[in-house]
């Protein structure tokens, strides 16, 4: 074992403070026994709450897997019966400034295979650039074709994309309504493999796969599509096959028109409309069915601006659902095992203040608890940051190896990373869970997409880029506070914590600089602001 003063000791006795140093630390470690008093208890308290509130939803993590692994033939696939004659569905397109994106959405859904005499296309358009002029442009081109499409346009935002379906629904003549985001590209044959399953008159919703356009683009591409994977795989399907809520996901996806209407409609205080209106539909007694084996291509966001943007929204969105749903789940006669997944899926984006909480503790526990001694750590300690971390990378693995059989290890080297990457999404979704809390409302923040597909695209505009603020400036102080905290780690032979300490280090250190690198390399490449990746279809 080092000597006794440890680093931080030795910097504050640089401060004039070496009495305290040796009253709380150094006679009682010469002295070979360490006594706890209230300073370091109101240390370690929290931080042992903390780490054993974060182990609990890394329990629920394995918990997910189990269930997932429980009933494998308990997934859905092809509906036993079908239509004989197929129910008119209206398709739901909510777009916002999506130039870059339109023609590619309008192009994909214009080939969906259904009758045309069953079939509507709404384009529901609240865009404030040039991209209404697109729109309305191709919508003319596709509906000249014989495209049973139409275009309506909000002079504003009112609800954000919650209020527009909702709008839409006025003039929408489907008993089923399709929804695609404009990153979304349909297969043909979307609407033929979904809609028969609502030949069971208690089926309100089908939720089927996001699949990746762009999944090889980049590291943070690649990254991004392993959390989806988790989500879609393990979350989803474990859910559906065990009887127990899940969630609409805003897109790619098909809805029972009186479900919708039953639950109360489309509603936009919060910003998951989709997960509360899924909550508030099952509530009613409405059956969902998620189609793993369906699977719907989208775009994922190539910068890290961008996918914290998302991740933010997301992260709010549910605090906001939970606030706003988890009181009626709870007063609900659905059984405690719906109950208590409930409570785990919509409260899951606290432990992100939890994580800043432990950053804070961290430093001062680590030196608190190298002088209990090694075995306390040993059994204590490190079994709690197992169940709260290595939870993550089994549950991301297991997506892999479901989806990818026979490549699925090449995820391996990427896990370190998603978790560091986690790690460095708290302080943004922290202060969005935050403001979730307190009751603070925002503007619905759409995620910027540019038609980047592969390695050959660029981003061509910063307009739609967010403004990067201070945020990424604090993510590498806090990278730096966990550097010191490694060396000590070092310093002291404490060589266990280092991988663990190391996740965060690499987490807010990457966030940071790849949010203040990004919005400055894509600006040396920029495309013309005005030229599609594609050209539109003639005579647009």
């Amino acid at each position: 074992m080092a000597q006794p003063l440890p680093v931080l000791a030795t910097l504050i006795a640089q401060h004039g403070l070496e009495q305290y140093v040796r009253q709380h630390f150094l006679d009682s470690t010469f002295m070979g026994v360490y006594h706890a008093n209230a300073f370091d208890l109101a240390l370690l308290i929290p931080y042992f709450t903390v780490l054993a509130l974060l182990a609990s939803y890394g329990l629920h993590r394995y918990r997910l897997v189990y269930l997932y692994y429980k009933k494998r033939t308990n997934c859905a696939s092809e509906p036993a019966e079908r239509f004989e004659d197929l129910p008119r569905v209206t398709v739901q397109l909510p777009i916002f400034n999506e130039r870059y994106v339109i023609d590619r959405l309008l192009e994909a859904v214009c080939r969906l295979e259904y009758p045309r005499d069953k079939l509507d296309i709404q384009l529901l358009d609240d865009s404030t650039d040039e991209t209404a002029h697109l729109a309305r442009n191709l919508v003319a081109h596709y509906a000249a074709q014989g495209h049973p499409i139409c275009y309506l346009h909000r002079s504003n935002r009112k609800g954000f994309k919650a209020g527009a379906l909702h709008d839409g629904l006025n003039s929408a003549r489907g008993e089923l309504v399709a929804i695609f985001d404009a990153d979304f590209v349909p297969p043909p044959d979307f609407l033929i493999r979904t809609v028969h399953h609502f030949t069971d008159p208690t089926v309100g919703m089908v939720q089927t796969r996001w699949t990746h356009l762009n999944r090889s683009y980049s590291f943070l591409t690649e990254v991004e599509a392993i959390l989806l994977d988790g989500h879609f795989v393990i979350e989803h399907s474990g859910r559906a096959r065990n009887d127990v809520f899940f969630n609409f996901n805003g897109t790619a996806g098909v809805w029972r028109r009186r479900a919708i209407e039953e639950a109360g409609g489309w509603e936009h205080d919060t910003l998951t409309e989709d997960t509360d209106l899924s909550y508030r539909a099952q509530l009613k007694g409405w059956k969902f069915i998620y189609r793993q084996d369906v699977e719907c291509p989208a775009e994922l966001p190539v910068e890290m601006t961008a996918f914290k943007t998302q991740q933010a929204r997301w992260a709010k969105g549910l605090i906001q659902t939970g606030k706003k749903i988890l009181p009626r789940v709870i007063k609900s006669d659905q059984p405690f095992r719906v109950k208590l997944e409930a409570w785990y899926h919509l409260s899951a984006n606290l432990s992100y203040p939890l994580m800043v909480i432990l950053s804070v503790l961290l430093l001062p526990a680590m030196v608190i608890r190298f002088y209990q001694g090694w075995l306390q750590m040993l059994y204590i300690d490190f079994p709690l940051f197992l169940v709260s971390t290595f939870s993550v990378s089994s549950f991301y693995l297991v997506s892999q190896k479901e989806l990818f059989p026979h490549t699925w290890p090449r995820a391996l080297l990427y896990i370190p990373f998603l978790m560091a990457l986690g790690i460095g999404l708290t302080v943004t979704n922290s202060i969005a869970v935050l403001e979730a809390l307190i009751g603070k409302q925002t503007a619905f923040a759409r995620t910027p997409k540019y038609r980047v597909e592969s390695k050959k695209d660029v981003v061509r505009s910063s307009q739609y880029r967010k403004r990067l603020g201070w945020v990424p400036w604090l993510e590498l102080v806090i990278g730096g506070y966990f550097a010191l905290t490694v060396y000590y780690a070092f310093e002291n032979e404490n060589y266990l914590t280092v991988p663990f300490l190391l996740l965060f280090v690499i987490g807010y250190w990457y966030t940071g600089l790849m949010s203040l690198l990004q919005g400055r390399l894509a600006s040396l490449s920029l495309a013309p602001a005005e030229s599609p990746s594609k050209p539109f279809p003639v005579g647009v």
